[in-house]
């Protein structure tokens, strides 16, 4: 089973990406930086995981207002570095874990956290900014990551008590997950700081300093803080350190420090944390007690005879098709689709047996391929089959033997709206 083999924290202020790609190591001012994170290097180095779980907030990069969700889970196979106002940086993407994301997710969600999934977001510095101190990079990264994004830009965000159930339930995620990995949980974010309004500039390195003790060895106390009370002590924008209570939370309650450090170069307070976590293991059978919590839920669907549910592996291995498919709600795309369905799908490196599939309009075979439906229904309202026409190639059917088993067996009806499509074929 995997195994979690401590926790890292610190900051991912984007001074600390800056010093890394304009500056070096002898730098004067930007030198501590990299003293500060070389220890948590090694540590990394010296213990080698297998996949990190990063905990990082974006800045309206990726997620914007339109839908901005409490905690986010990243469960893609890529992750690219995203674009901030001045083009992305020069590093590599980092590569996803599929597998022990989708595990975590459908574990927290068991644990009645309701989570959003995202695939095919870029990071923004919330991540590569420390990312890309932590670790070597030049051949690549040397692990996969699960990132998990917390909403805390946008009132209300999670409090602090709710980030460390969070990192509770996100230890027995994983430790459940069957196989053997080491896991490390990395948080970003903090210390003090505030960069918006006539406040901007605060700092208060007395209250980082208590924030580092009591992280270490009280976390249950920084619970008991709302976020106003961390605002108040550290600036505004530094409450995103209940980030740093997820990875507390998954950790055992009595922890090794490895390291620490803080630096305070402008802005914002630059810290850096090591925990050793000393938790025995789960035993075998009470992993597998939380594994089947975890799928009670969906116990019984593997026998309801022809029945796909949409899962988040499914989500994952047919990205590619159904993000195709979804293009169709654009005016613009639909056109193009509708005079160069072959050129399009070429554009969007869709696969030889998934361009066959939608040029034959083979309903059942696309769904089976991992389409989900409601994509379906799109693609036959712009090429003029009604839904009627799907749900019959669902079952094998010819349009007029599945009409005959409805109601109403004249009806051909599709999505509404105020295109004129092609007209349904009967």
């Amino acid at each position: 089973m995997a195994t979690i083999l401590g926790g890292i924290a610190c900051s991912h202020t984007p001074t600390i990406g800056f010093a890394h790609d304009r500056h070096g190591a002898d730098d004067p001012v930007w030198g501590p930086i990299f003293a500060a994170f070389a220890p948590v290097r090694r540590w990394l180095e010296d213990n080698q995981p297998d996949v990190a779980v990063v905990i990082y907030n974006d800045h309206v990069t990726s997620f914007f207002f339109d839908h901005y969700s409490a905690f986010a889970l990243g469960i893609g196979e890529h992750f690219a570095v995203a674009d901030e106002g001045g083009g992305p940086r020069d590093l590599p993407g980092v590569a996803g874990h599929p597998g022990l994301a989708a595990h975590i997710g459908e574990s927290l969600v068991a644990d009645e956290f309701d989570m959003a999934f995202f695939q095919d977001r870029p990071l923004d510095h919330g991540c590569f900014s420390p990312l890309s101190v932590l670790c070597g990079h030049e051949d690549g990264w040397p692990f996969p990551i699960v990132p998990l994004q917390v909403g805390v830009v946008q009132a209300p965000s999670p409090s602090a008590r709710r980030c460390y159930r969070l990192g509770q339930a996100l230890r027995r995620a994983v430790e459940s997950y069957p196989a053997d990995l080491k896991v490390v949980v990395i948080a970003t974010g903090g210390l003090s700081h505030q960069v918006h309004g006539e406040r901007a500039g605060f700092n208060n390195p007395d209250w980082d300093a208590e924030f580092l003790e009591l992280i270490e060895n009280d976390p249950v106390r920084l619970t008991e803080m709302t976020l106003a009370e961390l605002a108040t002590l550290g600036g505004f924008e530094s409450a995103e350190v209940v980030m740093w209570l997820v990875m507390r939370g998954a950790l055992s309650a009595n922890v090794t420090a490895r390291h620490q450090s803080y630096y305070l170069p402008s802005m914002t307070g630059i810290a850096t944390l090591v925990l050793d976590s000393h938790g025995l293991p789960p035993k075998a059978a009470e992993a597998e007690r939380h594994r089947a919590r975890v799928a009670q839920q969906s116990r019984g669907l593997e026998k309801l005879e022809g029945t796909y549910p949409f899962t988040l592996e499914r989500s994952v291995k047919s990205y590619r098709i159904n993000k195709f498919l979804h293009g169709l709600v654009d005016p613009a795309f639909r056109a193009r689709f509708r005079v160069d369905e072959a050129g399009l799908m070429r554009d969007h490196r869709l696969t030889d047996l998934e361009c066959d599939l939608i040029q034959r309009r083979d309903w059942r075979a696309l769904l089976h391929h991992g389409v989900i439906f409601f994509l379906l229904e799109k693609l036959a309202a712009v090429v003029g089959q009604s839904n009627l026409h799907v749900y019959a190639a669902m079952r094998g059917q010819s349009l007029s033997e599945f009409q005959k088993t409805r109601n109403a067996p004249g009806a051909l009806y599709s999505v509404s709206g105020r295109e004129q499509p092609p007209e349904p074929r009967g």
